[in-house]
């Protein structure tokens, strides 16, 4: 027992050094894919047929190509286009590109589950198209998908991990090189997963209350 925990000790060091650089990608890929899914989402609902059909591609892309493949190609790849970018870099790229085209379709059903009566008021009262969705969709939009982005920023967490693949030190590359070097696999990737369940359990805690949340405010809504 002791034994084990001086090598738990030993570990932890190097496992909360890879675990601040999974929050760094979490939090920086959750920003970026924010922004990517809303003005996807935007693009998606546009009548310009150019910008619909773009936006098409780009989900279908994401959707149909593993995130770790998508990862490889901007770490490996973009330098033959003469884009050459660290492992850190490539691993927020692909990150938030992979998790954006996911969070554009959360937000284009965020924006059409808002009443279409609420664009008509919006417009009565002389706010354009683009006045009404900033002051009045999108806040309303933003609400109704807050438990999806929750949730998005759980998947991103675990998402992570993948990063280790291109030698970023987050602490599923950490893992692996204590446990290279150990051999002690058992003790250091319980510690590995105890830490990934860790980072994820405040947001899922976050994620309940929120839809909990929008279920009362859905259930008053209907009885005015």
């Amino acid at each position: 027992m002791n034994t084990i925990w001086k090598s738990i000790i030993e570990f932890t060091p190097n496992l909360l050094q890879g675990t601040v650089i999974t929050i760094e990608l979490t939090i920086i890929s959750l920003i970026l894919s924010l922004v990517i899914g809303l003005a996807v989402a935007l693009g998606r609902l546009s009548k310009n047929k150019a910008i619909n059909k773009v936006c098409n591609i780009y989900i279908s892309l994401v959707r149909g190509t593993p995130l770790l493949v998508q990862m490889m190609y901007v770490y490996f790849v973009f330098p033959s286009f003469g884009v050459t970018l660290t492992a850190f870099q490539a691993a927020i790229i692909a990150l938030s590109f992979n998790e954006g085209g996911y969070l554009a379709e959360t937000f284009r059903a965020g924006i059409q589950a808002v009443p279409k009566g609420q664009m008509e008021a919006a417009k009565a009262v002389g706010m354009d198209y683009s006045l009404a969705m900033r002051r009045i969709i999108l806040p309303q939009a933003f609400s109704n998908v807050l438990p999806a982005i929750g949730n998005s920023a759980i998947i991103l967490i675990k998402n992570s991990s993948l990063a280790a693949v291109i030698t970023v030190a987050e602490v599923m590359h950490q893992g692996n090189l204590l446990a290279a070097s150990t051999y002690q696999n058992l003790l250091i990737f319980t510690m590995v997963a105890i830490i990934y369940w860790i980072l994820h359990y405040p947001l899922a805690i976050l994620v309940d209350y929120l839809e909990k949340r929008g279920g009362k405010r859905n259930a008053t809504a209907s009885q005015h």
